[in-house]
């Protein structure tokens, strides 16, 4: 298994690209393409929230009558969301214009929006961007699809593997977008994966729902979730390995290297949030069910008080011990330990002896590990955060403007 460049088109027969077509008032990258040159084997999943863009409405559905794709069109600025029917229409046309300069089925086109909600598409701009990235997509295009897609984001987020499966070489290329506006399940991300392997329909989905489960959710930002929110999987089969048809080894090596991928690109998620200057990890074991260990996570990774505690660097452990106390979950104050950076700071449930400058000096760091032993159980799970700090509110404050 080796990290490679490339992003979404390091895997054979992709094209991408990048393009401003106006959406953006800064004049960024505004419109991206991604475009496997035979149909390919898709999956998704997509936000649970109720309200939904009408851009990802109809890439769920065709994700789900259809499960195979050409290409995704995906703009930023604007998320094509609560506009009534004009949104549908928007979503559908846009999608029909790509298919036809594609030359391929108008079902075989996905789209997706992100940006600020209940603003109409300027379908000239829209329409005509989708013309200038059909036309200016490269095999090397899949940094400027990248940057195409981010909104808040401050860095680009983009990986891929290469790894030998049924002796060949096969591919799995990833790029996310978000910064804020996340919490499970979805979060208020775009990530689209693409790979050239061999692989069934049935057990791309599969595994592209059990690896999201572990990876794009157990993120949170800020306890939000968007309504446009998706990670969809191309495979188009190109990697010419025997195919991966069984739950065999094959099978798991490749559930394996997704998972990288996709964890890869959620703690860039995670350490991009919207102000944040830590990435936090938060891990919980000992929990009675999966469920009580996931309850636990959330709570610690959403609670405003531990964050800034953690931007403040104070070793304020006394925020952790609350945030599980309130979260529903079934455990016993008395048996709880909690470290940071594995220095222990609470042992059974009260203060432990520990050297507040050393604490302050692991707080200060980049990268933070919450770990809580619920000392209850046998079950465990994890979850990304970030800090909040200053910046969050500036942020969010002015979004619109």
């Amino acid at each position: 298994m080796q990290y490679i460049d490339g992003g979404v088109t390091a895997p054979q027969g992709y094209f991408a690209t990048g393009v401003a077509c106006g959406i953006k008032k800064n004049g960024d990258k505004d419109l991206a393409i991604i475009c496997s040159e035979d149909v390919a084997a898709t999956a998704g999943v997509f936000t649970t929230n109720k309200v939904k863009g009408h851009s990802l409405k109809l890439t769920m559905q065709r994700v789900k009558d259809n499960g195979y794709a050409t290409a995704l069109i995906i703009n930023s600025g604007n998320a094509n969301a609560c506009v009534g029917d004009k949104g549908d229409a928007d979503a559908r046309e846009i999608a029909s214009k790509a298919a036809e300069l594609l030359d391929c089925r108008t079902d075989e086109v996905l789209v997706a929006s992100t940006g600020v909600i209940g603003i109409p598409l300027d379908m000239e701009k829209v329409l005509a961007g989708v013309e200038e990235a059909v036309f200016g997509m490269v095999a090397d295009g899949g940094h400027d699809a990248e940057l195409a897609i981010m909104t808040t984001d401050t860095v680009p987020k983009e990986v891929a593997v290469e790894i030998d499966i049924q002796d060949e070489r096969v591919v799995i290329g990833g790029m996310a977008k978000g910064s804020g506006m996340i919490h499970p399940d979805m979060a208020t991300m775009i990530a689209v994966l693409t790979t050239d392997a061999n692989i069934s329909k049935k057990l791309l989905d599969k595994a592209m729902r059990e690896v999201c489960a572990t990876t794009f959710n157990r993120v949170s930002i800020d306890g939000e979730s968007s309504v446009c929110d998706m990670a969809v999987i191309f495979a188009n089969g190109l990697a010419d390995n025997a195919g991966i048809v069984k739950e065999d080894a094959s099978y798991r090596l490749f559930c394996e290297t997704l998972e990288k991928v996709c964890l890869y690109l959620t703690k860039k998620i995670a350490a991009d949030g919207e102000g944040a200057t830590k990435l936090i990890e938060v891990t919980v074991n000992g929990a009675r069910s999966p469920e009580d260990a996931h309850l636990v996570c959330s709570s610690i990774a959403t609670s405003p008080l531990v964050k800034t505690a953690i931007n403040g660097c104070d070793a304020n452990w006394g925020r952790i011990i609350t945030a599980i106390g309130y979260s529903g979950a079934d455990t016993d104050p008395s048996r709880i330990d909690i470290s940071i950076n594995k220095i222990r700071v609470c042992r059974s449930g009260a203060a432990a002896i520990f050297d507040e400058d050393k604490v302050r000096e692991q707080l200060e760091k980049d990268e933070v590990l919450i770990s809580v032993q619920l000392n209850y159980g046998e079950h465990a799970d994890r979850m990304w955060t970030c800090d909040y700090s200053e910046d969050y509110i500036r942020i969010n404050g002015s979004y619109r403007s």
